[in-house]
């Protein structure tokens, strides 16, 4: 059907004053000076059904076995990620403003705004869809559209070592971990996996234990029969309304967590969740966007000063707070642990307007199928009871 005709039809409908049935989109086509056959009009009520609702032309996509992301560049680029690197698909839209138009009004179902005043928005669909979107004047080649799908099953650790992305005994080491209520921080590059692996050992936890989540945009959905989700907020139209991850963060502290979780730290929320941890909160955990292990200290003191935490006392806070840090890497398409680090301070410097740093030492890597020990071994072996 052309593009016309289906604004046509849109424009009578919207007279009506009320949801259309088939019988007045039937109508509505006659009036336009279409033939009315059994199948003409199931694909104009399906068409204007995805045009209204959903992610419209996407809708098919997300639900694609295995897809995580779907991207849009403009109205001739749409591309999804299996696992196995993006792969462009055969969608199309009929112009820029028909990948606008979807946009906004994914946008409006969660209230917020996405025009010219307000170019670019974070939001998120009923099935819990993250979207983000930016617009044609400060993108090329269009209006662009990123969609992550939420996690349509949870992974075991064991699931895990199924997949290969883990040794059998890795994963055993990262159940002391969880049982140790070490405070540990699981990081990687986007993609890589990072809240799925959190989510798989949170699961670990002691039924009888309460977890309290705290994240940017609701991903996390451990299997844990008590556990308590706080979602961030973005301000409204009028720029009133936000609640911030440090606001949940002070929240969930007062909701007596026997573990705390932080989605993915990635602001001044860094400050309150170290804070916490060296009040009595033991085993708190976290994702961090670092590509490395090795990376993660550079990390920690850019957030760190966002929150106003010099990197002295960022040092103080952070090798008292956290214990271990697990990396992933994304290889082949495969997302794979690769080890298990101790954070600790890398020295005291005595010396006048100087101050120790944070390091990251390899306890034990992942290569292979197979644990090879590292330096820090043996401090991990002290801190699980062994």
């Amino acid at each position: 059907m052309r593009k016309d005709d289906l604004a046509g039809i849109r424009r009578r409908l919207a007279t009506l004053g009320r949801s259309p049935m088939p019988e007045d989109v039937a109508a509505a086509m006659r009036a336009e000076g279409l033939v009315v056959s059994d199948a003409a009009l199931m694909d104009c009520v399906e068409t204007l059904r995805r045009d209204s609702v959903g992610a419209g032309v996407l809708e098919p996509l997300l639900r694609s076995e295995g897809v995580t992301d779907v991207l849009v560049n403009g109205p001739s680029e749409v591309f999804i990620d299996r696992g196995e690197g993006l792969e462009r698909t055969g969608v199309t839209f009929a112009d820029d403003a028909e990948v606008r138009r979807l946009a906004a009004r994914m946008a409006a179902s969660a209230g917020r705004r996405f025009d010219e005043g307000a170019p670019f928005v974070d939001s998120r669909l009923p099935d819990g869809t993250r979207v983000h979107a930016i617009l044609a004047s400060v993108a090329d080649p269009g209006t662009c559209l990123s969609l992550r799908v939420p996690a349509r099953r949870r992974l075991s650790l064991d699931e895990w070592v199924e997949r290969g992305s883990v040794p059998a005994q890795g994963a055993a080491l990262l159940r002391e971990v969880v049982a140790s209520r070490l405070a540990f921080l699981v990081c990687g590059g986007t993609g890589t996996g990072k809240t799925t692996l959190l989510a798989s050992m949170l699961a670990e936890m002691p039924s009888n234990e309460r977890l309290v989540v705290v994240e940017d945009s609701r991903e996390l959905n451990p299997e844990h029969p008590h556990c308590v989700r706080l979602e961030a907020r973005a301000a409204n139209a009028e720029g009133a309304g936000a609640v911030t991850l440090t606001d949940l963060v002070r929240q969930a502290l007062r909701m007596r967590p026997d573990r705390l979780a932080v989605g993915e730290v990635r602001g001044a929320e860094l400050t309150d969740l170290l804070t916490a941890l060296n009040t009595g909160h033991e085993g708190g955990c976290g994702t961090i966007h670092a590509n490395s292990a090795a990376d993660v200290p550079a990390r920690l003191t850019a957030l760190a000063a966002l929150g106003g935490l010099s990197p002295q006392a960022l040092v103080a806070q952070a090798s008292a707070a956290l214990d271990v840090v697990v990396p992933l890497r994304r290889r082949d398409g495969r997302r794979q642990v690769t080890g298990i680090h101790v954070l600790r301070r890398a020295g005291t410097v005595r010396a006048a307007g100087e101050w120790s740093e944070l390091e990251v030492v390899p306890a034990v890597e992942f290569e292979d199928g197979r644990c090879v020990p590292g330096p820090a071994i043996d401090e991990l072996r002290r801190m699980c009871g062994r």
